[in-house]
Parts: structure tokens; C-alpha cells; sequence
């Protein structure tokens, strides 16, 4: 049995392109970053895991339209893997989880919280006034 459940923050806004021919299918490519679930024991904080997901179709869309960085998420897929040959000649394998189900893991105002605080952190510090 191939089922992976992972709940985690999107590191980034979902990347969606849309395929081409008859049947137009939404793609969207995000990665959610997982915390470990014990810290290491050489004393170094709790470290997380960067995990590509890929959303088609309606999952895609929702993706899309209601996903953004710092989101959490639940989501349940397949561990996929696979390779290719880049520009150089060098194979290179890829692992990814191929979304089946998604839903949000807070709430909207547990969510715009979080991102106040985020922005708060991230907001560059004023200049000391001479």
C-alpha cells in the first residue's frame, strides 16, 4: 500500500500551470515544510522536511485559489518517484506526493494570525534616529 499523510506549511505560494490539448487539467506544484516530531539529539533545534507535492484538476484549482505561503495543511496522497535527464546529461530522481485529498489544518483566524506574526518577524527593523 502506497499512503503518506503529511501535515506541514506551505514554504510558498502553489505553483499552478494548466496543461494543454482538449481536456485543460490544473497543475499545482507546492511544497509543504513537515516538523520532525522530535528534535535531533546533538542539541540542534527541531528541524523539518521539505516535501513536494503535486495537486491535479480540482485539487489544483483549490490549490490555486485558497492555498498561500504559510498555510497548513493536511494532506493525503502517493508517494510517487521518477527521473530524468537535465540540460547537462545528468540523471536526476525525483520523489514527490501526488495529492488525493487536501484540507486546511487551522483556522482563518489561527491562519491571519500566524501570518501577522510572520510579517512582524520578517518586517526589516527601523533605523536607529540620529
Amino acid at each position: 500500500m502506497n499512503k503518506v499523510i503529511l501535515m506541514g506549511r506551505l514554504t510558498r505560494d502553489p505553483d499552478v500551470r494548466y496543461s494543454n490539448g482538449e481536456n485543460v487539467t490544473a497543475v499545482a506544484r507546492f511544497t509543504l515544510a513537515v516538523d520532525r516530531r522530535f528534535a535531533r539529539r546533538d542539541g540542534d533545534q527541531q528541524t523539518a522536511d521539505f516535501i513536494g507535492c503535486v495537486a491535479f484538476g480540482k485539487l489544483g484549482e483549490f490549490a490555486e485559489k485558497y492555498l498561500r505561503k504559510g498555510t497548513k495543511v493536511v494532506v493525503t496522497g502517493r508517494i510517487q518517484t521518477g527521473s530524468y535527464t537535465n540540460k547537462d546529461g545528468v540523471k536526476v530522481y525525483t520523489t514527490e506526493v501526488i495529492v488525493e485529498e487536501q484540507e486546511f489544518a487551522e483556522s482563518r483566524a489561527e491562519a491571519e494570525a500566524n501570518r501577522a506574526s510572520f510579517q512582524r518577524q520578517s518586517a526589516p527593523s527601523p533605523a536607529p534616529s540620529a
